[in-house]
């Protein structure tokens, strides 16, 4: 190897080694000025394929960060997978399908590929995935083409009115009726709910549209008391689940 090639090896080597670093050190933070001044240097030593790697993992890393900040995960319905084997599902999450499945008279296929997505939002979103699925449970029965009077739509029965913007990510107003993108919507307005009401209980009356009637019809101890049994449940205690009908959508107006 030339002299001339061994310098410019060892700068793409530095360059590499550099943009790993920084990536690394951003992860969590907002150091936009080095990143600029990353990329500026990058431009000057190194060749383009260096150049192209970096503006790929800046746009990844961007995305990754949006998606943290705001709680939501975009993607096409026909990108997802919708049905999953109940049998390649950790423990806790295959009790909760199966129970769910009996009790919503849904076939556990698909339930567990809802379950799954219930963990990994509320993983994203810091809220417990029992109370996810306690919430759809209540809202629509896991139904997915539920409609209220009042034009709650979906598997959490979303104001789809209200919450259009939310929808634009996942291709528009018509994905309120995906089950995964309508749960991802759902989760944000209600993690929206706890925060503005500063309480659980509150945030679910909020979430109902009873943030300001002194009764809610039962809805936030409806789905507290589902959320218990589900709890129950994925720590593998022994629950009934006696089948039910579908619940009736919520007819209060939502937040």
């Amino acid at each position: 190897m030339t002299p001339g090639k061994r310098i410019q090896a060892a700068l793409a080597t530095m360059a590499r080694d550099t943009m790993d670093g920084f990536f690394h050190v951003t992860h969590n933070g907002f150091a936009l000025l080095g990143l600029a001044v990353m990329f500026a240097g990058l431009l000057l030593t190194t060749q383009p394929d260096m150049r192209q790697e970096g503006e790929l993992r800046l746009i990844g890393w961007l995305q990754e960060r949006q998606e943290t900040l705001s709680g939501l995960v975009s993607g096409k319905a026909t990108d997802r997978v919708t049905a999953v084997n109940p049998k390649d599902l950790t423990k806790p999450q295959a009790a909760l399908a199966f129970w769910l499945s009996k009790k919503y008279n849904i076939a556990p296929e698909p339930l567990s590929a809802l379950v799954v997505e219930a963990f990994e939002t509320g993983n994203r979103t810091k809220l417990d995935p029992t109370l996810i699925l306690a919430v759809a449970a209540v809202e629509s029965g896991f139904n997915p083409f539920a409609q209220s009077p009042v034009g709650a739509q979906g598997l959490m029965q979303v104001m789809t009115q209200v919450h259009g913007d939310k929808y634009e990510r996942f291709g528009g107003k018509l994905a309120a009726f995906d089950p995964v993108a309508n749960m991802r919507v759902g989760v944000k307005v209600l993690q929206e709910c706890i925060g503005r009401a500063g309480s659980l209980e509150q945030g679910l009356k909020l979430y109902v549209g009873a943030a300001n009637m002194e009764d809610d019809g039962g809805y936030a101890a409806k789905v507290l008391a589902e959320h218990a049994r589900l709890q129950a449940v994925a720590a593998g205690r022994p629950i009934p689940a006696a089948s039910t009908a579908a619940a009736r959508p919520a007819s209060g107006e939502k937040a």
